[in-house]
């Protein structure tokens, strides 16, 4: 079974020593697109530092946060009371495996960074098949992952990468996946567009928003 819960205090340090300061800047990437949300719901924000930029770019927004990793979501906890009572009161935590969990609300926002990496691609079926009905029309997805570039020097280069990454998250968490799935069709063929798309490190990794129109068909 995957367990996050050993890598959640010296996850930061693991990765800022392994990418410097290139996960935050993707994860940050498209919060100036997100000032207009008002219900997020995030899967697996580990340790809060996205939420708690989120929360502030957002006076009203509310946020249902959703981790299997019960000392990451005491360590986002922590941060988000950090900036105070009323921050704290807009959240609630839900620990749960994304894969089971049942939304009650609907969104206007879905974050997901460095989360879908974690998947089967079956399992991505059964994870869009769980959250889309409930994002609005309209709704914005926002996720970072790591991708293959285009190019063939650097994708030789990024296969080798993120081969390291899966070994090494496998020895530390159980984690039994090993490449990364396919989320663009699935999405697609829900009637979700892809609207923004920024690259870091030759294409390693992207940040993307993922937008569904009105009344769009979900399968």
């Amino acid at each position: 079974m995957t367990n996050f819960d050993p890598v959640a205090r010296p996850y930061r340090w693991l990765e800022y020593m392994s990418f410097g300061p290139w996960l935050g800047r993707c994860r940050n990437a498209q919060l100036v697109h997100l000032s207009g949300a008002r219900h997020a719901l995030l899967l697996g924000d580990g340790d809060g530092r996205f939420l708690a930029r989120l929360l502030a770019a957002n006076p009203i927004l509310t946020a249902d946060v959703v981790d299997s990793s019960q000392a990451m979501l005491r360590l986002l906890d922590q941060r988000i009371r950090r900036c105070g009572p009323q921050a704290s009161h807009r959240i609630r935590l839900h620990h749960a495996d994304a894969l089971e969990w049942k939304p009650s609300g609907t969104y206007d926002l879905i974050v997901s960074h460095f989360f879908l990496d974690c998947f089967f691609s079956q399992q991505l079926e059964q994870l869009f098949a769980g959250v889309l009905p409930h994002a609005l029309p309209g709704a914005q997805w926002v996720i970072s992952e790591f991708a293959i570039p285009p190019n063939a020097f650097a994708a030789y280069l990024a296969r080798g990468i993120i081969g390291l990454l899966y070994r090494a998250f496998g020895l530390l968490t159980g984690l039994h996946v090993r490449a990364l799935p396919e989320y663009a069709n699935p999405l697609l063929r829900r009637g979700l567009a892809l609207t923004h798309d920024r690259r870091y490190l030759a294409g390693l990794l992207c940040s993307q928003i993922w937008t569904k129109p009105p009344r769009a068909k979900m399968l």
